[in-house]
């Protein structure tokens, strides 16, 4: 039997999976730590725990992002609390929102785009299994949109065994495409239903022409005394998926109602 003063508790688990993933990158390990113990004590009995994958460089806070990004996360907050579930919304941010971290991570960022390959997407994968470890009975939903959605595509790759963490992605940046895995947990949306998505259906001259124009925007704003952000800037005509696009809204309500149903019905199924 085993003695409980060796059991190890939560926090000494987090900092353990911390030395596996950062060794003695003290700051990396602290961060993680504190990350899953919020993650942990916001899912304890609940239902589900929906993690948004920012687009872009993945750094904007909710508050900050495009209308339509933050109008798909909180369609999805409404659906899943429709049905009658509990859900606590989390970000996971690929890079720090600052100019210093995104020329830092400028290389990771290229390496992800055109090869696939991120220690982001081990880190996020690991995080992940610590999670459905501890919990359950929890599902576990990831939402992202273009740089977002390939993100959380290489996440579920890497996490193909876990039958509890599911994935709505919407307009897929065209080179993660070959890459991309669609399984019965996956919503991969590439069409708004009103304008094809030059990102997703490689428009090589629409989508260099959105990112070429984009910095002069930039400045242009700045000048004017309205900063934006520099995503806000890239003006792409059909990379976006607004909740209020109707097939946008049902194709994400149906794989919601489809795959969960609502928690009355759920439960009256269980033995």
């Amino acid at each position: 039997m085993t003695e409980l003063h060796l059991i190890p508790t939560l926090a000494e688990e987090t900092n353990f999976l911390g030395q596996q993933l950062f060794g003695k990158n003290t700051k990396k390990r602290t961060a993680l730590t504190n990350r899953l113990l919020d993650i942990c004590a916001r899912v304890q009995d609940k239902d589900f725990l929906l993690i948004h994958n920012p687009g872009g460089l993945g750094s904007t806070p909710l508050d900050g992002l495009l209308e339509w990004e933050r109008s798909i996360v909180d369609g999805v907050v409404t659906t899943i609390e429709r049905l009658g579930y509990s859900c606590p919304l989390v970000q996971y941010f690929r890079s720090d929102n600052t100019w210093w971290a995104h020329i830092r991570d400028t290389k990771e960022q290229a390496r992800f785009l055109f090869k696939g390959q991120s220690q982001k997407v081990k880190e996020m994968a690991a995080e992940l299994k610590f999670i459905a470890e501890h919990f359950s009975n929890l599902k576990i939903l990831l939402i992202g949109v273009s740089q977002g959605a390939a993100f959380s595509n290489a996440v579920i790759r890497q996490t193909s065994e876990l039958g509890r963490v599911y994935s709505i992605e919407l307009g897929l940046f065209f080179p993660h495409m070959p890459r991309r895995v669609i399984t019965e947990r996956t919503l991969a949306i590439d069409n708004n239903g009103i304008i094809p998505d030059p990102i997703a259906h490689r428009n090589l001259r629409v989508s260099f022409k959105a990112y070429i124009t984009a910095p002069s925007r930039w400045i242009k704003y700045r000048v004017e005394g309205k900063p934006q952000n520099f995503t806000h800037c890239i003006n792409a005509p059909g990379h976006d998926y607004n909740w209020t696009y109707p097939e946008v809204r049902r194709q994400v309500e149906e794989f919601l109602e489809i795959k969960f149903g609502s928690k009355d019905k759920w439960e009256a199924k269980l033995p």
